[in-house]
């Protein structure tokens, strides 16, 4: 992109009075940036409002400190893009959905962006185990070639892309802040591997930092750029449930990996179900459901070996968190004895430590 066709961009996004859909009907009467901003004022007045052609008369007051630093941004690596709508090399998906970004900042290889793809959404606060499907989903699915998108969020999130990383399918994170910070801090070497498999993304600029209205808005080109998302865990009040639902008015697939009827964890993918999202238990559900060719068999979410359906403490367990005390009288153990077990299967990554002092067996493998 040249320097006059981003200033052109910059400003049309920076115009305060000039909101996405009147960008987007300017644009498609006058064709682009430059053309919305060299128009006769009487051809503006018959598509805009008199304080939206005002607005357009005027630089924004950021404008000038923006550009500069949007061009030493692009300048600073081959691996760094700016998408527009009115580029080749927008994704496709995008231009499918209603309110697709005006512009899109791009950090690894923009390519992953027309590539098909699989939100994997859930829990900022998951448990062990449902951390531990969305990282073994994902890798399935970025093993069989599909790209992993999610929001580099905690938790659920993270997980996603740190399986989808590790496949030749990669991963994109978009993100809720401008791509010259890293939001949260701590997932900042997980983003530079991203970057070097798959794609940073963000429609906001340089310098915004993680407002909260960022990340439900952000959620539209999550759900957008995929061709169905699979929610992990979810409370009832989970934005992942945002996500799911701006899937179904794109008229794209949701899947939801069902859990414990006594976890809040759960109740959101439940939620889903009941309202039509497919129930799966394994990445092989999602991959013939999307009609994609099928990777090297993983085993089912909640699997188990046959040693360990032999242990009687993981038998007692199940697959909900139990408390130490309902271990006791189920398994009849002393609690001296039952901690120590635990602590045993603990440490071998078979059982973890939830709070509040409960227990829960992991699937293996």
């Amino acid at each position: 992109m040249e320097r006059d066709e981003l200033a052109a961009w910059l400003r049309l996004a920076e115009t305060a009075q000039i909101g996405p859909v009147a960008a987007r009907r300017l644009l498609a009467a006058f064709g682009s940036p430059q053309g919305i901003f060299e128009a006769e004022p009487s051809a503006l007045r018959e598509l805009a409002s008199p304080a939206e052609a005002s607005a357009l008369r005027q630089l924004p007051e950021s404008f000038a400190a923006q550009l500069e630093k949007t061009w030493g941004w692009l300048q600073a690596g081959d691996d760094r893009t700016v998408l527009t709508l009115g580029d080749p090399a927008y994704p496709s998906a995008l231009l499918e959905t209603a309110d697709p970004p005006l512009m899109l900042y791009v950090m690894g290889d923009a390519g992953f962006l027309r590539r098909p793809c699989i939100a994997i959404v859930g829990s900022r606060n998951p448990t062990p185990q449902g951390a531990d499907n969305a990282r073994a989903f994902a890798a399935t699915f970025s093993q069989a070639g599909l790209t992993v998108v999610s929001g580099l969020a905690l938790g659920i999130d993270g997980a996603a892309h740190e399986g989808g990383v590790c496949g030749p399918g990669g991963t994109i994170a978009v993100v809720g802040t401008g791509l010259d910070r890293v939001y949260p801090k701590r997932h900042h070497e997980l983003a530079h591997r991203i970057s070097r498999n798959g794609a940073l993304v963000s429609e906001y600029p340089l310098g915004m930092p993680p407002l909260p209205p960022n990340f439900p808005k952000r959620n539209r080109i999550i759900a957008g750029l995929a061709g169905g998302t699979l929610v992990v865990e979810a409370a009832l009040q989970s934005g992942s449930l945002i996500t799911a639902r701006l899937a179904v008015e794109m008229s794209r697939e949701v899947f939801a990996i069902p859990g414990s009827i006594h976890s809040p964890q759960s109740r959101g993918c439940h939620a889903l179900i009941k309202q039509g999202a497919k129930l799966v238990d394994s990445a092989q559900d999602v991959l013939e459901e999307l009609h994609w060719p099928s990777a090297a068999e993983e085993p089912a979410a909640g699997g188990t070996t046959t040693a360990a359906a032999r242990d009687p403490v993981l038998a007692a367990l199940g697959y909900d968190p139990t408390s130490l005390d309902a271990l006791c009288a189920r398994t009849g153990y002393a609690p001296s004895e039952l901690s120590a077990r635990l602590l045993e299967l603990e440490l071998a990554g078979q059982v973890a430590r939830l709070p509040g002092q409960l227990f829960q067996r992991l699937a293996q493998g």
